[in-house]
């Protein structure tokens, strides 16, 4: 758990720099915007290709291999004054995280105690959202306050890199090395015909709920500054945590209801949200902007971990590593593909016009999950 969070502290490093980067290097919203691409795309690449390798290679391999991957994407990110060096870097970071998404997730759900049957959903699900929070935090703390003010981050994230992968050299390996590690290479996908149709919901929750998350790294920066006049680094890490901070707390009283119903809750909560914050933009107030925040990253903690916990149903050893990689797959798609449309969009609409946008996808994949989830199958039902 500790390394997963680690890797997405890291992954979070560079949200509160990009206004710097904007103010100091002249990088424009397309530019940040195709950052928050880059980084999804080597994530995508990594879950389609590697997503399957800690089933043979074991899940401690592959997790040391993550963690020295985002490690060179801080180093790095040391010296960012290029575009080219931003998107190198965020890249990198991207194949990190995807592979640690994939070898971390299965690591801690392969060590989960058998109870509360909700743990292991939540625990993985909401590990890299607990990272996000505290390396945005961490990151605007030190970006305002701290000395070395571009670089100071990357370095304690360095440290913890280290601090993670000795963690994960001590601890015992949970997946037996097996042959066919070539040939796991090849992307495939296996979700149990018993979850198979769950999957249209989730991937709609799994969508617009980090379609979302790249709305804050890629617009949220410029749009506190320009919208609601606000120059604070730390600000804008705090903005970031607002939303992923409450899903943390969301996810564990999703555990309460069937996995349907969290689901039904978590998107109406978390369209809400969106409601609250496309009222902000518009009047200009950072403290319902702030709200608004909150209440969506609340629903989208209890929505994000009651579909992972239905496709987690009576999974195996082998299901776990090839289910995280389509969840992840999912979520990156949904940064990716409406990052990229929204960034060549950005010298044509205005950042409000672009915020209505995401909230009008959000308000989809609501009423397609009010209509459509379903709980797993039982083994009388199949």
């Amino acid at each position: 758990m500790v390394s997963l969070v680690a890797s997405f502290v890291a992954s979070a490093a560079p949200i509160p720099l990009f206004n710097t980067y904007r103010a100091e290097d002249g990088f424009t919203n397309a530019g940040i915007s195709l950052a928050v691409v880059a980084n999804a795309v080597g994530t995508i690449a990594a879950l389609l290709v590697l997503g399957r390798l800690s089933n043979h290679l074991g899940r401690r391999r592959t997790a040391i291999a993550s963690l020295v991957l985002l490690l060179l994407g801080c180093l790095l990110l040391l010296n960012v004054h290029a575009i080219e060096t931003l998107l190198t870097g965020r890249l990198l970071m991207g194949v990190g995280t995807g592979l640690a998404s994939s070898s971390l997730t299965s690591y801690i759900v392969d060590s989960a105690p058998a109870r509360p049957v909700w743990l292991a959903a939540v625990a993985s699900s909401q590990g890299p959202m607990l990272g996000l929070t505290f390396g945005a935090v961490i990151s605007g703390v030190l970006v305002q306050f701290g000395p070395w003010p571009r670089e100071l981050i990357y370095l304690v994230c360095v440290g913890l890199l280290v601090l993670s992968a000795m963690l994960v050299v001590l601890s015992p390996e949970t997946a037996k090395p097996t042959p066919g590690a070539w040939r796991s290479l090849v992307p495939q996908f296996r979700i149990p015909a018993r979850v198979r149709h769950l999957l249209p919901v989730a991937a709609a929750i799994f969508l617009a709920t980090w379609a979302t998350g790249a709305f804050y790294q890629a617009f949220m920066p410029a749009l506190v500054e320009e919208r609601l006049h606000i120059h604070s680094p730390l600000v804008l890490g705090l903005v970031f945590a607002a939303y992923l901070a409450p899903s943390v707390l969301g996810a564990p009283l999703g555990g309460r209801f069937t996995s349907a119903s969290a689901q039904r809750i978590g998107m109406v909560i978390f369209l809400i949200g969106w409601i609250g914050i496309i009222a902000a933009i518009a009047i200009g107030t950072l403290a319902m902007f702030v709200a608004a925040t909150i209440i969506a990253g609340a629903g989208q903690g209890v929505a994000t971990s009651a579909a992972t916990r239905g496709l987690l149903h009576n999974n195996t050893l082998a299901d776990r590593a090839p289910i995280f990689s389509a969840i992840y797959l999912l979520c990156y798609s949904g940064a990716a593909f409406p990052s990229l449309i929204s960034g060549e969009l950005s010298s044509t609409f205005s950042l409000p016009q672009i915020a209505f946008g995401y909230s009008a996808f959000a308000f989809i994949a609501s009423l397609f999950t009010l209509l459509a989830s379903r709980n797993p199958r039982t083994e009388s039902d199949a």
